[in-house]
């Protein structure tokens, strides 16, 4: 199933991007367009996990540097029968998460300072199971893929309503052909965006909530989240539109689009959901709700308990080990 919806989006990205292609030259225009979108899904295919990182800034950690950021997505992958992926941290204030890679063999998740800054352990791990989540469903190509091509699509939006309106081209529309590529271009991106965006949404916080085994812990996370992207804006996201619907929540501060063509389910929808679920599994325990996860750096603070050893950061006890958000 997830080899065919990965094929469709495939093929109904590169139409658009062939059909833009003719608007703005014609025949030849659409045949330039289908050999440089046929270029892209190759390229996209191994590398486009590469440059989203590299678009957001992504800083590669493991156990030494990030020890409980580390080990909380270690036992995760455990919990979920899945490789250890790559884990980054991302240097934005706003709290937000999403994962990338072809494959679970190469997998890479990633959470903003912003996100390690404001949940506890145990919202972290809520939304670092949502997407791993996302891994074991193999959604991460799909995601991936899309935000690679769906940019491509509105950057020679952008060239056909910049070049494309003179009368000596080859478009067959002449300006009008022009101007229609630069306006429907983009939301044509969007919706097929929206087709594979809102339904995996719901299932990967479904996963994800069994995974972790806390279903509230990911709704609470959710709702900070949601809090904090509303007011805090992601340059890299507002420049790099077309990767919004990777994260766990649209990181486009002031939401520039309505509800009809958003790549995100309503939050509270999905708190409802996952709140339903929380009353099938028959509620599920915290322990780590009075703490946050510390960051490298000396970045944040953590609210310690009393019976708690001094700590460095990550949750280092002076002299002793590590001690992750299961202890």
């Amino acid at each position: 199933m997830n080899i065919m919806r990965t094929a469709i989006l495939i093929a109904g990205l590169t139409a658009i991007f062939m059909g833009v292609g003719y608007l703005v030259g014609g025949t030849g225009g659409m045949m330039i367009a289908f050999v440089i979108a046929a270029g892209m899904n190759f390229f996209s295919y191994w590398n486009a996990d590469k440059m989203v990182l590299s678009m957001y800034g992504a800083r590669e950690v493991d156990a030494r540097t990030a020890p409980e950021y580390y080990g909380i997505v270690q036992r995760l992958a455990a919990r979920a029968g899945l490789p250890m992926p790559k884990v980054y941290i991302i240097d934005t204030p706003q709290p937000n998460a999403f994962a990338t890679g072809r494959n679970p063999q190469n997998a890479a998740v990633a959470a903003s300072i912003g996100l390690l800054q404001t949940l506890t352990p145990d919202e972290v791990a809520g939304v670092m199971a949502h997407e791993l989540a996302h891994v074991k469903n193999h959604d991460t190509l799909t995601m991936t893929i899309t935000a690679t091509i769906a940019g491509a699509i509105s950057m020679l939006a952008n060239f056909a309503f910049f070049f494309g309106g003179r009368r000596d081209n080859n478009s067959p529309l002449g300006p009008i052909g022009a101007i229609a590529a630069a306006l429907l271009a983009p939301i044509a991106a969007m919706l097929v965006q929206m087709a594979i965006s809102r339904t995996r949404e719901y299932a990967a916080d479904r996963m994800g909530a069994e995974i972790s085994g806390s279903p509230r812990s990911l709704a609470t996370a959710l709702s900070k989240i949601a809090g904090g992207a509303s007011h805090i804006q992601n340059d890299a996201a507002e420049a790099n539109p077309a990767t919004a619907h990777l994260f766990i929540i649209n990181p486009l501060s002031g939401q520039r689009m309505d509800n009809l063509f958003s790549t995100h389910p309503a939050t509270e929808n999905r708190i409802a959901a996952l709140m339903e679920l929380e009353g099938q599994m028959g509620g599920s325990s915290g322990g780590m709700a009075a703490r946050r996860v510390d960051l490298p750096g000396g970045f944040g603070a953590r609210q310690r308990r009393a019976d708690d050893a001094p700590r460095g950061p990550w949750g280092n006890q002076a002299g002793g080990t590590s001690r992750g958000p299961w202890g």
